[in-house]
């Protein structure tokens, strides 16, 4: 098998478990309060994680990380997972799912705007106006299926699931900055983030271990598995092996069409006429934002 066809079964699978997450997350949250469901997702996530980087013989590169870079690491995890998944669960726990996950896909778009400050780099026109583009799109979304009557939608779980973009997005530029092998930035981010949100569970006194079924546990260390640990990794290797980034990036966009199937036969959400005209909206505008006729 090519190089190629293993690019795209690595992006497919990542996809796919990707598409399923928004369900996880709303199964797992009706058994378990976001901070413990939190923190059983990132205590498995780091140990996959550990896993991976032992059966790559990377473990070396742990020691010979830098007292800065450990700095860095701490700081990332402080924004994901601590920060970032907080505020998203908790968009989940207010919205329905097919509502929370398209909001929060506006990040790419945000990422060019907090390019200003952080990067110093200059915003073309074009940016505005998918900006304009994905946010009809969110109103659209928001207005869960009366699209001249909003504000059926939760304002508070809307903000938080818009807003949470913009932690993803301040989180990818740093990052991107962050030039180490990528498996151990996101191991020694997971260890800090799993750090916070044990003195969380502590501080909050969320954890009671008596209130963990088996249904909650199961999709939390599912959650903890296929949207922060492997996943990822998955998608890395896809982009690694793909003859053409753009091609294999593109494939992204399918994941939260997908996912409303889930939503719909799973979780049984009845899908809003308005959710898939938004998201195609939020889509169009990172397609405007991203395009460069240089490259035909």
């Amino acid at each position: 098998m090519n190089k190629s066809r293993q690019s795209y079964i690595y992006a497919l699978l990542a996809i796919l478990f990707w598409a399923t997450v928004p369900t996880a997350f709303k199964i797992c949250l009706k058994e378990l309060d976001v901070i413990p469901m939190l923190a059983i997702a990132a205590v498995t996530s780091t140990i996959v994680l550990f896993i991976v980087l032992i059966v790559s013989g990377k473990t070396v590169l742990i020691k010979e990380t830098t007292s800065k870079e450990l700095l860095s690491s701490a700081i990332l995890g402080f924004i994901n997972p601590f920060l970032y998944y907080i505020i998203l669960l908790k968009a989940y726990q207010l919205l329905p799912a097919q509502i929370a996950q398209p909001l929060n896909m506006i990040w790419p778009i945000i990422l060019v705007f907090l390019s200003i400050p952080i990067l110093g780099q200059k915003i073309k026109s074009k940016s505005f106006i998918a900006l304009f583009i994905s946010f009809i799109g969110v109103y659209i979304i928001s207005s869960q299926g009366n699209l001249f009557r909003p504000g059926h939608s939760d304002l508070k779980g809307v903000l938080l699931a818009t807003g949470s973009s913009i932690f993803w997005a301040f989180y990818f530029i740093l990052n991107v900055r962050d030039k180490r092998d990528e498996a151990i930035k996101l191991f020694l981010n997971f260890l800090f983030g799993t750090f916070y949100l044990i003195i969380a569970l502590a501080i909050t006194g969320g954890w009671h271990p008596a209130e963990i079924n088996l249904k909650g546990l199961s999709t939390a260390v599912y959650v903890g598995i296929f949207e922060m640990g492997i996943t990822f990794l998955f998608w890395l290797k896809a982009l690694q092996m793909a003859e053409s980034t753009d091609k294999i990036s593109n494939l992204v966009y399918i994941a939260p069409f997908l996912s409303l199937i889930f939503v719909h036969f799973l979780l049984h959400e009845p899908v809003y006429y308005t959710t898939p005209i938004g998201l195609l909206l939020i889509i169009s505008g990172i397609w405007i934002q991203s395009y460069n006729p240089q490259k035909g």
